[in-house]
């Protein structure tokens, strides 16, 4: 976690520089101040009272520069932890909705990702508060020791009550963010199913599901409250008591003749600027919350990435094996699809269909076993020989890209010609050009952009996991007869019997055990077999 605000203030760019700079040049220009004043005070000198001006200003230009450079540093911060935990969640995969829900991720990488970036200006800043503290006893010290004697004590009292309030910042913070986060997953959620939510006239239960946590982050935010209104009524009452403490002391040694009017004013301004080490409040509430922000992206960038190998995969007809595969839900032992075949995978639902697929395509990996391609296997293939070599397709595909061709990738027209796809593409406003945002598209549509992706991307193998579903029938037959034509190995989900009876051959999946494999006519025998197509379109 503190590593992790550590990289934010290296990556927070030139402007981190030029904060702490201001910040240190602002500190020693306010320990000058009270000198040049009692200077001013003792002298009446023109040359002492141009001096103090001339510090003042330079005060004010620091402390303008330390605003743009803290939010400037900041911006900067944030922009490399959205980056760096997007790449690590996209490298690991699918897992990571597993491990963590949706909306939670679109919170930590969104605000919490701002809170943490706010670390620099919180740590800098609040660490320059030191300088005046410390450049005050020490001169108060040359003062008069008596005088740094009562600072020191009472900037004891202060510093205990600011660790003492970071810690519990830090803690009631993290319970405030993770409410948010709460009602962040359950809002995603609502706004996927909104459709569903409308129709079923359920909007004022759905709400109150959604806002279930509200309570918890007002108590937080009050707890919040009450721990830094805690302290700093703490902090409050030792600042004046510390001020007379010292003043009076100053009092008598001035009636002694131990000290000047101009001395007994400076020491005075040095109490303020050491006993202002209690402001440090709001920096470390700020850096309180920017610690649990850190902690919760730390926990997403110590997801295991899926590790990949380095061998190049060798010529081949693109023949892909399980070798006594296990994970949950499914059990292969041994099952051989030749190179250039098509196979349809087929079961009821919960069969163990969309898990074969995506051990197929090393979406996920078994517990036990391996899955090979061309006799190499898939975990022992570099990152960009497996995703040249296999193409997805899914039944909800993400269009990902800016425009139309972008979503497809290479050879676009090709590709979108084979899914059935390039007729309604060219009707769009700017064709292959069109932005996805400007494209409205059904469902089907969607899907044979989907298929369009895979047949560009895939060289050996495509793995279409109920891609189809949406089509058709008349395009569900053109795809089909492309599938049936392409030269590649496809391993094809599918619900309907057209489909499984273009195959040439069908994997029958039962209970997450292979019941049969082979051709579609020789199962169609089996009353079970018939069975697992009930009700669908044919």
């Amino acid at each position: 976690m503190d590593r992790l605000l550590a990289g934010t203030i290296r990556h927070g760019g030139p402007a981190v520089g030029v904060l702490a700079a201001a910040s240190v040049l602002g500190a020693c220009l306010a320990l000058a101040l009270p000198y040049a004043l009692g200077r001013t005070a003792d002298t009446l000198d023109p040359a002492w009272l141009t001096t103090t001006v001339a510090i003042a200003a330079l005060l004010l230009l620091c402390d303008t520069l330390a605003v743009w450079s803290g939010a400037a540093s900041g911006a900067n911060a944030a922009a490399w932890l959205r980056h760096r935990t997007l790449h690590h969640l996209l490298g690991v995969g699918p897992a990571s909705t597993q491990e963590v829900p949706e909306g939670d991720l679109v919170t930590r990488l969104g605000v919490n990702a701002e809170e943490a970036a706010r670390a620099p200006d919180a740590a800098i800043t609040g660490a320059t508060l030191l300088i005046p503290a410390l450049g005050g006893l020490v001169a108060l010290l040359l003062i008069d020791p008596w005088l740094a004697a009562a600072l020191v004590a009472g900037l004891t009292v202060i510093l205990l009550v600011l660790r003492a309030f970071l810690r519990s910042s830090t803690t009631l913070a993290t319970g405030y963010q993770e409410a948010q986060a709460d009602i962040a997953a359950r809002l995603v959620d609502a706004v996927a199913g909104a459709r569903t939510i409308a129709a079923a006239g359920t909007a004022a239960t759905e709400t109150r599901r959604v806002l279930t946590a509200l309570p918890q982050v007002r108590a937080h935010a009050m707890a919040l409250w009450r721990a830094r209104a805690q302290a700093g009524v703490r902090a409050a009452v030792v600042v004046p008591l510390l001020e007379v403490c010292v003043l009076g002391v100053g009092g008598l040694r001035l009636a002694a003749g131990d000290l000047t009017a101009g001395e007994l004013y400076a020491a005075a301004r040095y109490v303020v600027l050491g006993a202002g080490l209690g402001s440090a409040l709001g920096y470390i509430a700020q850096l309180g919350r920017a610690r649990s922000a850190a902690a919760r992206l730390a926990a997403l960038l110590d997801l295991c990435p899926t590790p990949h190998g380095v061998r190049p995969l060798p010529a081949g007809p693109g023949t892909l094996s399980f070798h006594d595969v296990r994970c949950p839900g499914l059990t292969v032992s041994d099952l051989k699809i030749p190179g250039g075949s098509s196979v349809a995978v087929v079961g009821r639902s919960g069969s163990g269909k969309s898990r074969l697929a995506a051990l197929a395509g090393r979406l996920a990996d078994p517990a036990a076993g391996q899955v090979r391609l061309d006799g190499v296997p898939l975990d022992r293939l570099s990152r960009a020989a497996l995703r040249q070599a296999i193409g997805f397709a899914f039944e909800r595909p993400a269009l990902v890209g800016e425009t139309v061709a972008d979503a497809i990738g290479p050879d676009s027209g090709p590709a979108a010609r084979q899914a059935g796809a390039d007729a309604f593409i060219r009707r769009l406003p700017r064709g292959y050009a069109t932005p996805l945002a400007d494209a409205p598209m059904s469902g089907g549509e969607r899907q044979r952009i989907g298929l369009a992706r895979a047949f560009a991307h895939g060289e050996r193998l495509l793995v279409l996991d109920d891609a189809t579903a949406s089509l058709d029938t008349v395009t569900e037959h053109q795809v089909g007869a492309a599938l049936a034509a392409d030269p590649r190995t496809r391993l094809i989900v599918t619900h309907r019997a057209a489909m499984a009876a273009r195959a040439d051959r069908v994997l029958w999946l039962e209970r997450g055990r292979v019941r049969g494999y082979g051709a579609h006519a020789r199962l169609w025998g089996d009353p079970d077999y018939r069975a697992v197509f009930q009700g669908a379109d044919e």
